[in-house]
């Protein structure tokens, strides 16, 4: 049986469990159950703490895992991204007192709070600093005003929360990370079906189903409007001078679409959610 880590609490345990229903999985009843075996799908579901999954997975004591990809890269974990799965995202930035820092080059020497040692510690060794790394396990912002750092790297989202403490991004950004499936080796048994069910989760959520009647002479320019995923089907209708069309269409733009293709002179537009796919 494939052997798969779940996160069990935190930002992404939640979203990663539905992905997972919603792909045809056994779901945990129990919120507190760590194991669950899946015997009509072939997978044994462990669910454990997001920063300790890709350890598990790089020992090859799991097959495979959902976490982040900052948790991934600060493990130094062998374990291999497989695919995004588009949910958790965050950005990890330097922030120091207002206009103090410019660049890494500035944090030579300098003390630097974060809650990921291992990835900061990587990136200011590609960039060639050398700073004194201060590991803390949250509220990282308040380390410069507590004096036990003279600048930090953590999760930047509005940049509200650096503000507050007197604090301002700079220099580059050290990731742009999101919730990834990993893998110990990629010719796992069963990792093919697992990764094509999330990747259809992900097809449903970012598409809906578009049906729509229209003259037959349209079909053309119709089709520059939703071009669908190949090319929109289209079926005859009672008369032969209109036709049934159904396309696929990203979810963000389903009004545009719709309005566009009334106004071309599309009529009995209807718009269907996506349960699951495979492209």
């Amino acid at each position: 049986m494939l052997r798969v880590a779940v996160p069990n609490k935190g930002s992404l345990s939640e979203t990663a469990s539905q992905m997972l229903t919603e792909a045809g999985y056994t779901g945990r009843r129990d919120p507190k159950s760590l194991y669950l075996a899946d015997e009509r799908n072939g997978v044994e579901f462990f669910y454990l703490r997001p920063r300790d999954i890709a350890t598990y997975v790089g020992s090859g004591a799991l097959d495979v895992g959902i976490t982040g990809r900052d948790l991934l890269l600060d493990s130094g974990s062998p374990a291999r991204e497989v695919t995004s799965l588009d949910f958790g995202s965050s950005t990890f930035r330097f922030a120091g007192p207002a206009g103090k820092y410019h660049a890494p080059s500035d944090l030579e020497g300098v003390r630097v709070a974060t809650s990921y040692a291992g990835l900061v510690r990587e990136f200011l060794r590609e960039n060639g600093v050398t700073a004194e790394l201060v590991s803390l396990d949250g509220a990282v912002e308040s380390a410069v005003q507590l004096g036990v750092a003279d600048a930090i790297a953590d999760v930047v989202e509005t940049g509200t929360t650096l503000r507050a403490a007197g604090l301002e991004t700079f220099g580059p950004v050290i990731l742009k990370s999101t919730a990834v499936l990993i893998a110990s080796d990629e010719s796992i048994a069963g990792l093919d079906v697992l990764q094509r069910r999330l990747q259809g989760v992900l097809v449903a959520r970012q598409y809906v189903l578009m049906d729509y009647d229209l003259p037959v002479r349209l079909l053309d320019q119709a089709t520059k409007v939703a071009p669908g995923i190949e090319s929109p089907t289209v079926s005859s209708l009672h008369d032969p001078e209109w036709a049934a069309v159904r396309v696929m269409v990203p979810r963000t733009d389903t009004n545009q679409i719709m309005d566009a293709l009334y106004d071309l002179g599309a009529r009995a537009i209807l718009v269907s959610p996506i349960h699951a796919a495979r492209l």
